[in-house]
This record gives structure tokens, sequence and C-alpha cells, in this order.
């Protein structure tokens, strides 16, 4: 048995129903034709507005914020149905009316921010019911492609801060009007433009961008042989590489599910091949990718708030992650050797492994953009400008990688369609972030 023989027993397709089946993030339709070009051309801009604002200056918050949740309000309405059992791929016609709102509310936001900004605290009855309009839009498109429980608990916020006078004991409040919740939340920039999306507009896209071009690049293949080069002969090997792949891929992937089925599709099959039970194999690749999420530089959008909220900077954050990261996948480590023991579970020959020095010598390169990345944030840099240098190093480096390997193609299609995935990767944390910020207002 050769581990280059299993890896196409999980093709992209497949690939892409299983992650739609376990992530509601993955639910998304197929639309092609006019709308499909729609959605490819609206996502591209999306990414090189926030490129542009990063490179050459910000705008001011509540154009800089406004935009980006409108951009992530259109293409959720677009490509998320309103159930996740609609397996049509039309948008409905109530879809569109939900997208020309969401248009309005931001572009009424926009247009008028210097007028809003000198009435604040006066604010008209059209201020009241395009704010009441993007609240629900934020809420309903939160549940779309993030589920339920998010917006359960923002609506929950939202209810105590108009019965608040109905609450009994220390958090009772007098209770708060209608039209003063609804522009708060929506005019202000303290609630669904606040610290969660502030932190969405500027840093976390443009990691996530940096994280899809580094996959595209083929470093996630190159991280899964690395693994079972390194750990795939020694005892219950294929497990152990499991852990190994999903805490390598864990540094660029902010999502367990794809990190599951990108590395599992290789070393479930493994695991098995040598003895593993099958449901021991899928929760070792399920536990581990999901660590992938604690482990730096890139981390989950948690992360990146937690810098502005504690004042911090990101490579304190991510050097206190590495620790609780490191015991977690230690943890896993020790209970697959134990499991192994027990049942006399070996490791896959040598001579039908990849070679670790074979794949250093040949593909080093690949890790450059960590390394970038990594030590831009090490000497004082912000956020935002190590993802920037980690964006162009990526792209770089892909472009290198496809003359080294013919088999990896990496050219201008491939760089646009990374924006378009980067911008797609972006809309759960922009709607989470979003409805974050309403619980943060309230």
């Amino acid at each position: 048995m050769s581990v280059n023989n299993l890896k196409p027993t999980l093709d992209e397709e497949k690939q892409q129903e299983l992650m739609a089946k376990y992530d509601r993030e993955f639910t998304y339709r197929k639309l092609t034709g006019l709308l499909g070009k729609m959605v490819f051309v609206i996502a591209i801009v999306w990414s090189l507005w926030q490129l542009y604002t990063a490179t050459f200056g910000l705008k001011p918050p509540t154009i800089q914020r406004g935009v980006h949740v409108g951009f992530g309000l259109v293409l959720v309405y677009l490509l998320y149905p309103l159930r996740t059992s609609d397996k049509s791929n039309k948008v409905k016609w109530y879809d569109f009316i939900l997208l020309a709102a969401s248009i309005v509310v931001v572009g009424y936001h926009v247009l008028n921010f210097e007028d809003l900004l000198f009435r604040a605290g006066a604010y008209t009855q059209t201020d009241m019911i395009i704010s009441i309009i993007a609240v629900i839009l934020v809420i309903e498109a939160t549940r779309r492609v993030a589920g339920p429980v998010l917006i359960t608990v923002s609506g929950t916020f939202l209810l105590y801060a108009f019965f608040g006078n109905f609450v009994p004991g220390y958090f009772s409040h007098g209770g708060y009007s209608l039209q003063r919740i609804a522009t708060y939340a929506w005019i202000s920039t303290e609630s669904i433009l606040g610290t969660p999306i502030m932190v969405s507009s500027t840093f976390i896209f443009l990691f996530l961008l940096f994280a899809t071009y580094l996959k595209m690049t083929g470093i996630g293949d190159w991280l899964t042989d690395l693994a079972l080069a390194i750990a795939g002969h020694t005892t219950g090997g294929p497990a152990k590489a499991a852990i190994v792949a999903s805490a390598s891929q864990g540094t660029i992937s902010g999502s367990s599910v794809a990190n599951t089925v990108g590395t599992g599709s290789v070393t479930i099959p493994l695991m098995k091949s040598i003895g593993y039970r099958s449901e021991f194999a899928g929760a070792v690749e399920a536990a581990a990718s999901t660590g992938g999420q604690l482990m730096p530089p890139v981390m989950g959008a948690a992360a990146f708030i937690m810098t502005e909220f504690t004042d911090l900077p990101y490579v304190t954050i991510a050097l206190a992650a590495s620790i609780p990261a490191l015991l977690y996948f230690t943890g896993i480590f020790i209970m697959v050797h134990l499991e192994a023991k027990k049942n006399g579970l070996e490791g896959i020959p040598k001579s039908q492994l990849p070679k670790a020095k074979k794949l250093l010598k040949e593909k080093w390169f690949l890790s450059i953009p960590i390394f970038i990345i990594v030590g831009r944030l090490v000497v004082g840099k912000t956020p935002m400008n190590a993802a920037i240098w980690g964006i162009a190093s990526s792209i770089l480096i892909g472009f290198i990688n496809s003359f080294v390997d013919k088999d990896q193609q990496f050219g201008i299609k491939e760089v646009i369609k990374g924006l378009e995935e980067g911008a797609r990767s972006a809309l759960p944390v922009v709607m989470a972030c979003a409805s974050a910020g309403i619980i943060v207002g309230v």
C-alpha cells in the first residue's frame, strides 16, 4: 500500500459535500451564469478594497466598517439560502429584496456619515427605520451563515435592553426606547460597527486571505506529507501523523472542519489500515483539527478581537496561545500512543512513506510566508502589516512552486481565484463579528 495511492480517495467535490454537511458556512449555493459572475466580481472587489485600504490607509471608521459589513451582507444573501435544506441553488425573490435593503442601509450610513455624526443623539425617524432594518438584516445574515446560537444570544441582549425595567435585582435598568436601541446598534461605532467589526475590517480579513493563498500554493499537501514522513513509521504512526499534520495546518487554517477534511482524507484511511477502529480514527482527526484554531500564528477571530479589548500586541496573544496549544496536542499525542501500545499497532514501513529530507530539500521554500508573517509580528509590526507581507510572499512562493513542481498550477488565474475564495471564507467571521457587536453595544 502506498500513501500516494490514498490521496485521491476524497476529491474536491466530496470534500465540499462533507463540509456542507457538518459546517453551516459551507452550505452555500453553487451559482452559475450571471449570478455566479456577480458573486465572483463582488468578492474580488471586496478583497481588492481591503488590500487597498490596508496598503494606502484606512478610511474613516464608519466608511471602513460599513462597506465591510455591506459586502458581507450582499454576498450572504446571494450565496446562503433561507434554510440549509434548500438545495435548489437558486436565489429567491425575497433574497433579492434583502440584498437591495442591505445596499440601501449601508449606502445611507456611508453617504450620510457626516450628517449622522453631527446629529448624534438627535436622530430622525428615517434614521430609526434604516437602523431597525439594518439590525434585522445583520441578524438574519448571521443566522444563515453561522447558525441560530449566536443570534439567540444577541437577540436576548436586545430584548434585555428593551425590557430591562422588568428584570429584578442588580441587572434591572429603566429600559431604552426602540429608537435609542436601533440607532445605537447601527449608526454608532460602538455596536454592530464596533470593535469586532473594526478588527474584521482591518486584519482578520487579510489573515483569511493569507491563509487562502497558502493553501493554494500547495503548502497544505506538503505539510501532510512532511507529517507522514516524520511520524508515519513510529508506533501508531498514521494517528501521530494526523496530529502533526493538523497542528501544522492549523497554523494557516481557521476552520476545524476544513482542516479535518483536508488532512483526514489521507490520515483516516491510513489509521484504519494499521488497525485503528474507525471511530477512534475519526475522533483523533477531529480532535487534532479542532486544536488548529489555537495554533499560532493564524488563530481564530477571537484572538484578533482579544488584542483590541486587552490592548495587547497580537504577538503576545499568539505566544500565550502557543502554550495551551502545545499542551493540547501533547495530550492527544499521548492518548494515541497509549492506544497503539495497548492494541499492538505499528507504523507504516518507511519505504511506503514520503522522504522527509527530499520534501525539505525540494519544497522548503513553501514555509517562507509563515516565517515572514511571524517575523513581522515579532519585530513589532501591526497584524495588518504582517498580513500584507504574508499575502505578497505567499503569491510569490506560489509562482516559484509552479515552476519547481509542474503538477502545481499557480498563475494569474489562481491569484484572482484566491481573491474570491478569501472573501467567501470571511463571510462567517464578518457576520459573527457584527452580531457580537450587538452584544458589546448593549
